[in-house]
């Protein structure tokens, strides 16, 4: 039993009890035989997850452990919590030098979950594990390594262990959105699989970066600025402040995505939102491919071939779609922008010297900046493609910017005449 190979630390009496009866702790002193026996176990004073800290040898955590963890085993099984295993990063090729040569890693992160095949998940410590199952397996380095592992965890409780032990310096935002959406649900990443802006069974990315899949966030932004625009297309255009949002990120509570989601339950099966999704994918795959050099997967301007998965233009065009719903024929014409720029339907060369007077000197031109200027510029730019639908052009782009202007000054003043 398991009684007399753990000793209790803050645990209350039920739960004492409820391991003792699972024998789950059992299960892991015989299969993984820890240095320290009997092993202290201890309950966190916040969430109250119950865990253990350990050594055990190396061969007993390579033949047990994985690193392939899901965050809700049961909704979301396929998705994994860790961030992907950087095997490039300089720090980690010393790690794995390190191991061969003897190094005793600490505070591996781990889930216990017993009846499978590897039954030790690791949830934090990845790339230390890595490299201990490398030297391990290549020099047969055999020692005890230090682990934190958890029992019995609750949805809620793996959540915060993954997020806690995924949070430092070098983490993205992006993981943390991922693993936040997770366990939310599958309902954003089943849906962006559906459309189009996530290939089957692909997953948000872990870390923004050029080429590589849509994140949580971008996939928010576009849902949230097609609703936004969706609420501002009866009112006039040339006075109504028309400038998109980029919800924030790493964080558990997105006020504007919550908004979204409880103002239009329906919105996974809304067919507006769902072609929207769809021509921009489409969008998005025009412009990319009219930068590959010819016969490989290489971009030939990389800066230009992603200008659609920009802030600024990703949320703007949502925007747009959005607003345009009741005028088939425009919103028709915003559709076919993918069709029209020669030689890239984002005329990626024509925004760069789109600016105004009041821009500073080290302004790039549109499509560099996220900023709400650069966004509402956009919105201006798109809506006015959408009148006669000729694609982008040196003239509409100016014309964009001094519209976007126009319309601040007009804002500004009838705000200042509101405060008399």
């Amino acid at each position: 039993m398991a009684g007399g190979l753990f000793e209790a630390h803050d645990l209350d009496a039920e739960k004492h009890e409820e391991l003792i009866d699972s024998d789950v702790i059992g299960d892991f002193c015989t299969l993984m035989v820890p240095v320290e026996m009997p092993i202290h176990v201890f309950a966190d004073g916040k969430t109250q997850a119950v865990f253990a800290e350990c050594h055990v040898s190396a061969d007993r955590l390579v033949q047990n452990a994985t690193p392939d963890t899901p965050l809700d085993p049961e909704a979301s099984a396929e998705y994994r919590a860790n961030r992907d295993l950087v095997e490039d990063h300089a720090a980690y090729e010393q790690m794995v030098l390190d191991a061969q040569m003897g190094r005793t890693f600490s505070n591996i992160v781990c889930e216990y979950v017993a009846d499978e095949e590897k039954p030790l998940k690791v949830v934090g410590g990845q790339h230390r594990f890595a490299a201990i199952k490398e030297a391990h397996s290549s020099h047969g380095v055999n020692g005890s390594h230090g682990i934190k592992v958890y029992f019995a965890l609750d949805k809620e409780q793996r959540l915060d262990v993954q997020v806690i032990s995924n949070t430092n310096i070098e983490v993205s935002r992006d993981l943390l959105d991922r693993m936040f959406e997770t366990v939310a649900g599958a309902e954003l990443r089943t849906w962006c699989q559906k459309v189009g802006l996530l290939g089957k069974g692909e997953d948000f990315a872990d870390k923004r970066k050029r080429g590589s899949a849509l994140t949580v966030r971008q996939a928010r932004s576009f849902v949230i600025n097609y609703f936004l625009g969706l609420e501002k297309a009866s009112d006039q255009f040339d006075q109504t402040e028309t400038t998109p949002i980029v919800p924030k990120s790493g964080a558990r509570t997105v006020p504007e995505w919550d908004r979204v989601k409880k103002d239009y339950p329906d919105l996974w099966s809304d067919k507006g939102l769902e072609k929207a999704a769809r021509e921009f994918q489409a969008l998005v795959e025009k412009q990319r491919s009219a930068f590959l050099k010819p016969g490989t997967d290489k971009t030939t301007n990389p800066d230009f071939a992603e200008k659609t998965m920009n802030d600024a233009v990703l949320s703007a065009w949502a925007y747009v779609a959005g607003l345009l719903v009741k005028n088939s024929v425009r919103l028709q014409k915003h559709f076919e922008l993918k069709n029209i720029g020669k030689p890239d339907p984002l005329r990626a060369a024509l925004l760069v010297k789109g600016k105004h007077v009041t821009d500073p000197e080290q302004y790039r031109g549109l499509g560099y900046r996220t900023d709400p200027k650069e966004r509402g510029r956009f919105v201006e730019l798109f809506y006015l493609q959408a009148e006669k639908g000729s694609g982008f052009s040196e003239k509409l782009i100016s014309a964009a910017i001094a519209s976007y202007h126009a319309k601040s000054a007009l804002l500004d003043a009838k705000a200042k005449r509101d405060a008399i």
